[in-house]
């Protein structure tokens, strides 16, 4: 199981390169290079600059040892009733699939979308019609457990693919060649679930986690151990589903208020906490 951190934050603070070079340092095995930017017109992904920029951040991770394990389209990847807005990001959807691909990258997380009517099957129109550039491009497509909000209620609410019944309806109805669940273990609890329940009732179907702490509240992407969650049972759980994929962070909002220069010490931290945690998932699963 390798021990994987994503980019978004610290590249926003330092730029792609410097994260990289600081991830890498700091004795993570791979990356999860995330694709948020894309989402605005002036990001370098959306230049003609996109393959020359994402070749030389492979090259540079390569010089380490270090590895594009997994990555994160853009974000929302539709939005209900805009059918601008959805043409110009199923273009970058497309694009973020291909930069995956180049970056060696076996995962892409691409969000399931909240619909006011027929949800289910707007989806799988939308998955569907993104297979044959994952296919193309040697990457699997991963959905992810989303949750919604309740302007009436004014809290987060289950919406699509927020439990484990309907995220097992919607991975199952895709080809398992293209496509896989990344379960967000944070999320789980914001819409009244268990992450240690939902890894449980998923099982094999697993094949990537968003790993990060929250209050079961605030959607917090947070370092575990760090607020409420129940990392015990979780790490558990997917010692006893044997679970094949890799650890993955989700937790860079740990890094926001430290400055610049600490930001190699909390990597490193962030580093040391889940080398811990994947020897208690091993532990569990040689017990089980």
């Amino acid at each position: 199981m390798k021990l994987v951190n994503q980019t978004e934050q610290i590249s926003k603070r330092i730029g792609d390169e410097a994260a990289v070079r600081i991830i890498c340092e700091s004795g993570f095995d791979g990356l999860d290079y995330s694709m948020f930017c894309m989402s605005d017109d002036d990001c370098i992904l959306n230049t003609s600059a996109y393959k020359k920029h994402v070749e030389e951040l492979k090259k540079l991770a390569a010089s380490y040892g270090v590895t594009f394990e997994q990555a994160h389209a853009p974000f929302p990847s539709a939005k209900d009733g805009n059918t601008e807005y959805n043409e110009k990001m199923f273009e970058k959807l497309k694009r973020a699939l291909e930069i995956s691909g180049v970056l060696d990258a076996k995962i892409c997380v691409v969000h399931p979308v909240q619909f006011r009517e027929n949800q289910f099957e707007q989806n799988m129109e939308l998955y569907h019609k993104l297979e044959p550039y994952a296919a193309d491009y040697g990457v699997k497509i991963a959905l992810e457990n989303m949750w919604g909000w309740s302007n009436e209620l004014n809290r987060i609410v289950p919406n699509v693919c927020s439990v484990a019944e309907d995220f097992n309806r919607y991975v199952d109805a895709l080809d398992p060649a293209h496509f896989t669940a990344c379960l967000d273990l944070g999320h789980c609890g914001l819409v009244g679930d268990n992450a240690g329940s939902m890894i449980r009732q998923m099982g094999s179907r697993l094949g990537c986690l968003h790993i990060h702490d929250n209050d079961n509240v605030n959607d917090s992407h947070t370092l575990p151990y760090t607020s409420e969650m129940d990392w015990d049972d979780i790490l558990h759980a997917l010692g006893e589903i044997d679970y094949q994929g890799h650890f993955t962070y989700e937790a860079d909002n740990f890094i926001r208020n430290f400055p610049e220069d600490l930001l190699p010490a909390c990597e490193k931290f962030m580093h040391d906490v889940g080398r811990a945690m994947i020897s208690k998932i091993e532990n569990y699963r040689v017990k089980k």
